[in-house]
């Protein structure tokens, strides 16, 4: 490694870094202040609420890594280049060219660790949260119950549970009409009440469930002495679910979405949905041609029912269809609606895997793109600042952003395909990008000039280019 590899290298540490942790910090902040909604007041562990944070970060880290490394290039040659240290080299006899292809293999390294990161680390990160959302998901600060069907309802010892049913609940003021409770929470002993109606509330720690109970009456029954049984009518009592608001489950599940598979189990969903796709058109082709020789009367299902129907009705070409037209058209259509259906559905999810997969190597590659679109920006106007760079790469970002977002939709609804969808911001900033690097060697970078106004009438010039351009092929039309 050259003294001038290692320069740049150097000189591009510091403000990754800081790019990087800037970039992370702030959208970290965002995604968790929208998600501590659903954490807090519910009587969660801090562990649990501690773990459910953490497991955000991956997916911000994704996403920060590309921009981070297009802040740092533009903004290390910008300040190289209003340091004179690029007309420096280029007097020593260094291109500018020269200077491009140390960060360039930046570029593909870090590509590669984004890539092994939303590969490796992120799905298994998004599956884990997928779970834990589910878990939380069980223990509501409100308790909702469902109307007219057996609410299960753990208690806090774990001997047994609550099985509890409500005809009517409102929701505003938690009250409840025709309550029946089977409480089979103590060892041995068997309890049911009813009541006409009751209100329900959580204590102030969220952990024990209050049941105020009105003109009711209970049944007891306890197995460990025998031929004991005892009614006991009320008029308000307050019943107590102990431990029902503290406890968390782990609602686990072993199934992935797209977003939770790795680039190969991605590869083998979309082969397996391709192969369901072509089951699907078979069983279409199969319907087709069942109906065709029922409708001409041939086949072994038209022999079978011809034999057992005997001499065919009147009005009744011998040999043609034995069922009414219309029957054998509804038959058809509905089958083939279901087919069609079913194809949608498996060709939409085929669509969504071909998404995720050319998603993950859009990103990756975007490090290359980015390097091939910072550095000869960042030389050609170095009197841009901080501006600049933040100028040019909210412009960049935003157009991936916008387009991977777009392009994602489109392909989910089969309005295009996922290939292109993905890769066109990549391929739109590619050609830019090579085309501003074929430029490099024709630029002086001087602190002289090179400021916005000159990117404006570069802007206006090339406008003006394409717009004589325009008259001629007119003129010659």
């Amino acid at each position: 490694m050259t003294i001038l590899t290692r320069y740049l290298l150097r000189a591009h540490l510091a403000p990754f870094l800081f790019a990087f942790a800037a970039l992370t910090g702030l959208l970290f902040i965002n995604t968790v202040a929208q998600r501590l909604e659903g954490l807090v007041g519910k009587g969660l562990p801090i562990e649990i609420i501690l773990k459910a944070v953490a497991l955000v970060l991956p997916h911000t880290i994704a996403v920060t890594l590309p921009m981070a490394l297009l802040t740092a290039v533009l903004y290390t040659f910008s300040e190289l280049a209003t340091h004179n240290e690029i007309v420096a080299m280029s007097g020593a006899g260094t291109e500018p060219r020269r200077l491009f292809l140390p960060i360039l293999l930046l570029g593909f390294f870090t590509s590669g660790v984004t890539f092994l990161f939303n590969d490796r680390i992120l799905p298994e990160a998004n599956h884990e949260l997928k779970n834990l959302r589910l878990s939380i998901q069980q223990k509501s600060p409100t308790f909702q119950l469902k109307e007219q069907i057996v609410n299960r309802i753990e208690a806090e010892d774990g001997v047994g549970p609550y099985f509890l049913f409500v005809d009517v609940i409102d929701p505003e003021t938690s009250e409840l009409g025709n309550v029946r409770i089977h409480d089979m929470s103590q060892y041995g002993i068997r309890r049911t009440t009813y009541a006409v109606r009751g209100t329900m509330d959580l204590n102030s720690t969220f952990t024990d469930l209050h049941l105020r109970l009105f003109d009711g009456y209970s049944y007891e029954f306890d197995s460990r002495e025998e031929g004991s049984f005892r009614r006991t009518n009320f008029e308000e009592q307050l019943y107590v679910m102990r431990g029902v608001g503290n406890l968390f489950e782990d609602a686990g599940s072993d199934q992935r979405s797209d977003r939770e598979m790795s680039v190969a189990m991605l590869l083998d969903a979309r082969e397996e949905r391709l192969g369901q796709l072509e089951g699907i058109r078979s069983e279409s082709r199969e319907t087709a041609k069942r109906a065709v020789e029922r409708a001409l009367g041939l086949g072994a299902v038209s022999d079978s029912a011809r034999a057992g129907a005997g001499r065919p009705p009147i009005g009744v070409v011998p040999g043609g269809p034995l069922l009414p037209r219309d029957e054998l058209v509804r038959s058809t259509a509905s089958a083939s609606r279901a087919e069609m259906g079913r194809y949608s559905t498996t060709y939409r999810f085929a669509n969504q895997v071909g998404v995720e997969i050319n998603k993950k190597i859009v990103i990756s590659t975007a490090c290359v793109i980015f390097v091939l679109i910072g550095v000869p920006i960042g030389i050609r106007f170095p009197r841009g600042g901080v501006n600049m760079v933040i100028v040019v790469s909210s412009v960049v970002i935003g157009v991936y952003q916008v387009g991977l977002t777009t392009g994602e939709k489109w392909a989910d609804r089969g309005m295009a395909n996922p290939f292109w969808t993905m890769w066109a911001p990549s391929i739109i900033f590619l050609v830019l990008g090579v085309f501003l690097v074929s430029r490099m060697g024709q630029w002086t970078a001087a602190v002289r000039g090179s400021d916005w106004r000159e990117i404006w009438l570069a802007t206006r010039n090339l406008l003006s280019r394409f717009r004589i351009v325009g008259r001629r092929r007119r003129a010659a039309a």
